[in-house]
């Protein structure tokens, strides 16, 4: 499948998951109907549409592990949106995750060339996720994660919809390829974006993006067993150091009330 085919698709299917439940369908104020289109536009219309480019460049191990940079992006984010000085640990925190980010990236960028745009692809898709999850981190506490998710998913279906008709033009149809879209779309985009929804309400950005502590191990491990994903050893470390990084970042939520 094509890449726009598949994040449309997968995009679809979640909203299509969403739509069906009663609470999905309470309005929502004006202005706040102004910020879910930000939101949509920065949680997935951009970052679902870069990530698959990206991957035709880069390996999904060192995907995965950039993506763990999330807690680093969203803490940047959060300081700048509430104007307040971090504390020391803060500061360590991202200083050393935004090293690691570097080290992950560096085998790759001195490639040159494709392998750098598709390292450039990840970071931005990155950065997109810190910023959403900030914004959207309010509008979930005022009217719940399956309205705020199913919104934001329906919106993000129109952004995606001009790659995915190109794409789908372009590609023929499997079944194996479908059942995987349709898993990513109904338990990967659907119930994870309520679940990381809820979180985000629950305990604010920085904290609730911690989660993805987890990407860059298993991405590691599922790349290279897998896929036979060749990984750089300075990327490993890089990936170690964006863990520790973000644990210290977020030891202290600066968006929480």
């Amino acid at each position: 499948l094509h890449p726009g085919a598949i994040t449309f698709g997968r995009v679809g299917l979640g909203a299509a998951t969403l739509a069906v439940l009663p609470r999905s369908r309470m309005r929502l104020r004006s202005a706040d109907r102004s910020l879910m289109v930000v939101v949509s536009l920065v949680w997935v219309g951009i970052p679902f549409t870069l990530f698959p480019f990206a991957q035709q460049y880069i390996n999904s191990a060192i995907t995965g592990m950039l993506n763990g940079g999330v807690p680093i992006f969203a803490a940047v984010i959060a300081i700048f949106m509430l104007r307040r000085l971090p504390r020391f640990v803060t500061i360590a925190g991202l200083i050393i995750g935004f090293g690691g980010v570097v080290a992950i990236s560096a085998p790759s960028v001195g490639e040159g060339g494709t392998e750098a745009l598709g390292v450039a692809l990840v970071v931005i898709a990155t950065a997109c996720y810190g910023l959403a999850i900030n914004i959207a981190a309010p509008i979930q506490q005022r009217y719940g994660s399956i309205v705020v998710m199913a919104r934001m998913l329906a919106l993000a279906t129109l952004w995606t919809a001009p790659f995915g008709l190109i794409g789908g033009a372009g590609s023929t149809f499997a079944w194996s390829s479908f059942l995987a879209v349709a898993i990513a779309g109904v338990l990967g985009t659907g119930v994870a974006f309520v679940l990381m929804g809820t979180l985000v309400g629950s305990v604010g950005s920085t904290r609730a993006s911690v989660l993805t502590y987890l990407i860059p191990v298993v991405a590691l491990i599922l790349g290279v067993v897998f896929r036979g994903d060749v990984v750089p050893p300075i990327a490993v470390a890089g990936a170690a150091m964006v863990i520790a990084g973000a644990v210290l970042a977020s030891r202290r939520d600066t968006s929480a009330s």
